[in-house]
């Protein structure tokens, strides 16, 4: 403890105070660092979440004593990274998150015993459009939505009911298509008693109106109208014909546009056709008749009123007989009747144009050079677009394969080795980047800022040796205490200085020399001398 005490009196109070201020920086930057490095490492638990449901996640993530981060002004919530799993079921446990929506668990409360019936029927119809929300919110490409359900009470002796509607907003990644679109309006139109699917009115968040809840129109189409249609069908064939170039050309190397007509009538024939030659007997009525008749004289005698004067004048009568046959046969010609629809939306034309970009290939200088697709390879090309889009000559289908040179050359992809042995995720690199910055600020620090100031305060300061000069009054001063005018500029005054305080050195030196001889001489009364000087008070 001495030597130490002893080593800080060294020091000085001066040294003393900045190695205290550089420990105390120290040890807040290893403190930070420290801190960084064993801090556990955040990652999302949800995003995207409503105001409702962060403000439900974090009661539950505070009762239970996690660490958590808010963001995105509430709408993403942070945990530990070791956590996640565990959280998200226990959240699950308690029905968190609900996406906005109450759903049937409106029911679980202990206050709706004394509630009202209107209550209760309100309370009912919010359930079923949560449930709903959530079940829409689940598919595919959907990120968010919401339903509202108009149910009309039923009056009592009322014989006419109006028919339930509802109305869908959802929240899309991309473009629905029209199944998809019917997929929604079928789900909610099962789910709730009476309701039609031509009633649910579909928008997106765009406020594009994609079902529009009223009946169809005939022409089997639900709210998307035709020009929709015609759009759908376009892109329909777009992709189809992409899909394909692209393992052709290469991804991006191609560009294609279909223009699509649309027949937007809606035709009803009925064609009845009558073969002559295909002919069946119906029916067959035959009807035969026989008669006879016989002509006695007209006269009146005694001879006729006489007995057996019948015969003789039978005999002398004139006779008549008489036969009908009629037959009328009833033929049945054949006839066929056809009733045939054709709904709107059939295709009258097509347009396909393809723009690809020719190949690259590295010259002598190894430059990439572009070089030009061969016919050949166009017309099989070709050959692919048409039988991609069913192509019909007959109604004027026209496809054009053109082979230009893009603005931008292909970018050459880089590499990556698909069988690496450590599978690292963006979140680890990120991690790894935050210790190696820090690894690096610690090495720096400790090299240009913590040596030094140690080596300068530990090492004590030496003191120079200066050199003795003669001063004017001929006294021996230090080379630091010499006038700044003689030091800098040895001119003609120092020079006449110089000799002045030589000539007195000599004259000082003889005289000391005298002084020395005579305590030589009297060494008595030389030592009496200096006692009494030293008895002397000061």
């Amino acid at each position: 403890m001495n030597g130490l005490l002893e080593f800080i009196k060294t020091l000085g109070p001066a040294r003393v105070a900045a190695m205290g201020a550089v420990a105390a920086s120290l040890i807040g930057v290893f403190a930070f660092i420290i801190f960084r490095v064993t801090a556990p490492q955040m990652t999302t638990l949800y995003n995207d979440l409503a105001l409702e449901d962060s403000s439900a996640i974090v009661s539950q993530l505070e009762s239970s004593g996690v660490t958590f981060e808010i963001a995105r002004e509430g709408s993403t919530i942070l945990v530990p990274q070791d956590q996640v799993a565990r959280l998200r079921m226990q959240l699950a446990e308690e029905g968190l998150p609900t996406g906005g929506s109450i759903g049937y668990e409106i029911f679980d409360r202990s206050d709706t015993l004394g509630a009202t019936s209107f209550v209760q029927n309100i309370n009912h119809l919010r359930a079923m459009e949560g449930e709903l929300a959530r079940t829409i919110s689940s598919l595919d490409r959907i990120n968010a939505s919401r339903v509202h359900l108009v149910i009309p009470e039923r009056q009592l002796f009322q014989r006419d009911r109006r028919p339930p509607s509802a109305s869908i907003v959802l929240n899309v990644r991309g473009t629905l298509s029209d199944q998809e679109v019917r997929a929604v309006q079928h789900l909610v139109a099962t789910a709730v008693e009476g309701l039609d699917p031509e009633r649910v009115s579909v928008v997106d968040e765009t406020g594009r109106l994609l079902a529009s809840g009223a009946n169809a129109d005939g022409n089997g189409l639900f709210g998307n109208g035709l020009e929709d249609k015609v759009v759908a069908t376009e892109t329909r064939l777009r992709n189809q014909i992409e899909e394909i170039l692209s393992s052709v050309v290469g991804p991006g190397r191609a560009r294609v546009r279909v223009a699509a007509e649309i027949d937007h009538n809606r035709t009803t024939e009925t064609i009845e056709t009558y073969d002559p030659d295909g002919q069946v007997v119906r029916s067959t009525q035959t009807r035969e008749e026989a008669s006879s008749s016989t002509d006695a004289p007209g006269q009146v005698t005694v001879g006729n009123q006489l007995p057996n004067a019948g015969d003789n004048a039978a005999a002398a009568a004139d006779e008549d007989q008489s036969s009908l046959s009629e037959e009328v046969v009833n033929y049945e010609i054949s006839k066929s009747t056809r009733t045939e629809v054709v709904e709107a939306g059939q295709i009258r034309r097509l347009s396909v144009a393809v723009l690809v970009d020719g190949t690259y290939a590295p010259n002598a200088d190894g430059a990439m050079v572009y070089v030009p697709r061969t016919q050949e390879t166009l017309d099989r090309i070709a050959v692919l677009v048409r039988s991609a889009i069913g192509y019909d000559a007959s109604r004027g289908d026209t496809v054009e394969v053109v082979n230009l040179q893009f603005a931008l050359p292909p970018q050459t992809e880089l590499l990556t080795s698909s069988g690496s042995l450590f599978d690292f995720t963006r979140d680890d690199f990120l991690r790894m980047t935050e210790l190696g910055v820090l690894l690096l600020v610690s090495v720096l620090l400790l090299l240009l800022v913590v040596r030094p100031l140690l080596r300068r305060i530990v090492t004590p300061e030496e003191r120079q040796p200066q050199e003795l000069i003669i001063g004017p009054d001929g006294t021996l001063v230090a080379d630091a205490e010499v006038p700044d005018e003689l030091s800098e500029e040895p001119n003609k005054f120092a020079i006449e200085w110089l000799e002045e305080a030589k000539q007195q050195g000599a004259m000082q030196a003889d005289s000391i020399a005298k002084v020395g001889s005579m305590i030589a001489d009297h060494p008595g009364e030389a030592v009496t001398i200096v006692r009494s000087w030293l008895d002397e008070a000061a």
